[in-house]
């Protein structure tokens, strides 16, 4: 006894559509994209540095990058390490309570940065009213 096999028509359409898709991949196109990240990443930096004033290194001076929320901050001996990698032309802002705010822009040989900031004159807007004693609001 002879078994025949009928294969439907709506199954073969697939199965014809799979193998040109299988046949049609490039698997060159998969290796040039792979290629153009790794370009990428060699342009990818880490800074390091210090920051310091006139006196000698600044403790807790605040480096972002621009217009982003990634930062950190400078320890005991003025030193950082930028904890995200960065591209040529991402701009760090350097800024601490009582001194100048000092932006410098990455370029693609920058890998260690010796910022110095400068003081800022500090003004508290408003006066102190000496004329009246302090009273106390509290009833006794």
């Amino acid at each position: 006894m002879k078994t025949q096999f009928k294969f439907p028509m709506k199954s073969f359409g697939l199965i014809a559509m799979m193998m040109i898709a299988i046949l049609a991949y490039n698997p060159m196109y998969a290796q040039t994209q792979t290629t153009a990240t790794s370009t990428q990443s060699n342009q990818e930096i880490t800074v390091k540095g210090t920051v310091n004033d006139e006196n000698g290194p600044l403790l807790g001076a605040s480096i972002t990058l621009k217009n982003s929320k990634i930062g950190t901050v400078s320890d005991e001996n003025g030193a950082f390490t930028f904890p995200k990698a960065l591209q040529p032309g991402d701009v760090l802002v350097f800024s601490f309570l009582g001194y100048e705010m000092k932006e410098i822009k990455i370029q693609k040989n920058t890998s260690f940065l010796k910022v110095v900031l400068e003081t800022d004159i500090v003004e508290i807007l408003g006066a102190l009213e000496s004329n009246e004693p302090y009273k106390s609001k509290r009833s006794n």
